[in-house]
């Protein structure tokens, strides 16, 4: 490799230069060996839901065995397993603190969510979660036929569902469905698979929603102005 001269004096005037205006510009190369980077420690900050501690109530069985969690309730039982960038530790006061292992951006995201999956196992199996849904339609109706959920939706045969086992359904006024359960995750998914029979449409407002969910309306088309 040819070596570079230390520097390099290249004239410049105000008419056919591009770099200055009536001065030269020196240009100074540095050797190889002198060039340096700087590295800069990037610290994850601690999750906002990840440092709160999980309450454990009295009616509640906890099993704790290295990154397993089992939690046994009256309404049923739940585990959980934990990736390797994050552990859960049970204090002296019983409640449950899920820490980082490891200092990573996927260590700070699973922090927050598994210290959520934890406090909806011990709260499912101690208290349980329900979702409900409202129909909304002429002739929309529902009712509970054993362990099959019945809906009339304006199709030419009425769609009928089987309820998954450890969830239960049940239908108040026909409009309003109920799904409770101690494992919220079933419970959404379920619920979900409801909801996609009869999407809310936007012109009338038309199908399945949730209780709480705002379904944003449309104009129709406006008539032709005469």
């Amino acid at each position: 490799m040819a070596s570079l001269s230390p520097s390099l004096h290249l004239p410049c005037n105000s008419r056919t230069g591009f770099l200055g205006k009536s001065r030269g510009i020196h240009l100074r190369v540095i050797p190889a060996g002198r060039v340096g980077f700087v590295r800069k420690t990037v610290e994850c900050k601690e999750s906002r839901i990840g440092k709160k501690p999980i309450e454990v109530p009295s009616n509640v069985t906890l099993t704790l065995e290295e990154q397993f969690v089992k939690a046994k309730g009256p309404l049923g039982e739940l585990s959980l397993n934990y990736p390797t960038e994050v552990k859960v530790v049970k204090e002296e006061t019983g409640k449950l603190r899920v820490f980082k292992t490891v200092e990573t951006k996927r260590a700070n995201q699973m922090h927050g969510l598994f210290r959520t999956l934890t406090d909806n196992i011990i709260v499912g199996v101690s208290k349980g979660f329900d979702k409900r849904l409202q129909l909304v339609g002429v002739g929309y109706r529902a009712t509970v036929e054993g362990k099959d959920l019945v809906m009339n939706l304006g199709f030419s045969h009425p769609v009928r569902m089987a309820v998954p086992e450890g969830l239960q359904v049940k239908v108040e006024e026909n409009t309003r469905i109920i799904v409770s359960g101690y494992d919220k995750s079933e419970i959404g998914q379920f619920a979900a698979t409801i909801k996609k029979w009869r999407p809310p449409e936007p012109y009338k407002g038309k199908g399945i929603r949730y209780q709480d969910e705002i379904v944003r309306r449309k104009e129709g088309k406006a008539g032709k102005k005469k």
